[in-house]
């Protein structure tokens, strides 16, 4: 009997698959926004019983962007105004 643990986690095609290992970013599949595991925003949102039936895992950063999401402006706001700020010059953003 495999008593293996697996995570659902989305790749950069935005489609899940099975992973032996716990993703390090979550994000959230309707606002297509990832953030870290502890954001305050979305633990906020998962306690007033919202967020989580589209929440979503990524094992690293650059797939988060690569599925088309866009950095958290709560856990992330450095990153968020980076990407905001290249966003208005119509310029690409990498982490």
């Amino acid at each position: 009997m495999n008593t293996a643990k697996s995570f659902t986690l989305t790749g950069s095609d935005s489609r899940p698959y099975a992973s032996p290992f716990k993703g390090d970013w979550g994000g959230h599949r309707g606002g297509k926004i990832y953030g870290r595991l502890d954001c305050p925003a979305a633990l906020r949102a998962i306690a007033r019983g919202g967020y989580v039936k589209n929440r979503v895992f990524f094992a690293d950063e650059q797939t988060a962007l690569s599925a088309g999401y866009r950095p958290c402006g709560a856990c992330c706001k450095n990153r968020y105004q980076a990407w905001k700020s290249a966003k208005e010059k119509g310029e690409p953003w990498k982490p």
